[in-house]
């Protein structure tokens, strides 16, 4: 597989994980680096991935005849819950050989692929695999979003701390500026902490604003 292949994860189940990936492969696109999203595990869903439809609409874009394959979402399950959970309460393992078989393939056909994660880092895949341990084991760089919602930058600096652990490289930090707020004085503060963390701690690591975007 070529190292094209970007994981994207976040704080948590509400960063924004699918809008800020749909933001970043239409920018990609639009400097002429062909990229195509997958969500990996999608759960809460039955037959479809309402997260790569987001991606899609995002990106301004028809469904693929990669998401017509179902390369881009290769195991759905359908209890909205952590994928541990959901793949028991659909009594399926989750298949790892089919998201990897599906994810090189995506790799060969596009420049970059945006690998979106379910939930955050620590989210259980099985009851002994964390997704930030498959992250590792697959020696993806990673794409981290996060906000300016209250409780973000304990949240972000856990998850640093954890990537840096792992020896996971971090190649980016989305900084999720959608939904508008009225009031931003938290929203500006956590955005100016961050930073500066990041240019202290992590000073390879690019840090993107996603704006609201109309779609």
């Amino acid at each position: 597989m070529k190292q094209n292949v970007f994981f994207v994860s976040g704080i948590d189940t509400d960063a924004g994980k699918s809008y800020a990936t749909g933001f970043l492969a239409r920018e990609w696109n639009k400097n002429g680096q062909r990229t195509i999203t997958q969500k990996f595990i999608q759960t809460g869903n039955v037959g479809h991935s309402e997260d790569i439809d987001l991606h899609r609409r995002i990106m301004g874009i028809l469904f693929t005849k990669e998401d017509e394959e179902g390369l881009t979402m290769p195991e759905i399950f359908s209890y909205p819950a952590s994928p541990h959970l959901a793949s028991q309460l659909d009594n399926r393992p989750i298949d790892f050989n089919k998201i990897k078989r599906a994810t090189e393939k995506l790799s060969e056909r596009y420049d970059y692929v945006l690998l979106e994660g379910a939930g955050g880092l620590m989210v259980p895949l099985t009851t002994g695999l964390l997704t930030i341990d498959y992250i590792a084991q697959e020696k993806y760089p990673l794409i981290f979003v996060t906000s300016g919602k209250l409780g973000s930058i304990n949240h972000t600096l856990l998850s640093l701390e954890a990537i840096q652990k792992r020896g996971i490289v971090l190649d980016t930090v989305l900084y999720n500026m959608y939904p508008t707020v009225e009031d931003k004085t938290i929203q500006n503060d956590t955005m100016n902490f961050v930073r500066t963390w990041l240019e202290k701690h992590f000073p390879e690591t690019k840090f993107i604003l996603v704006p609201e975007i109309k779609f």
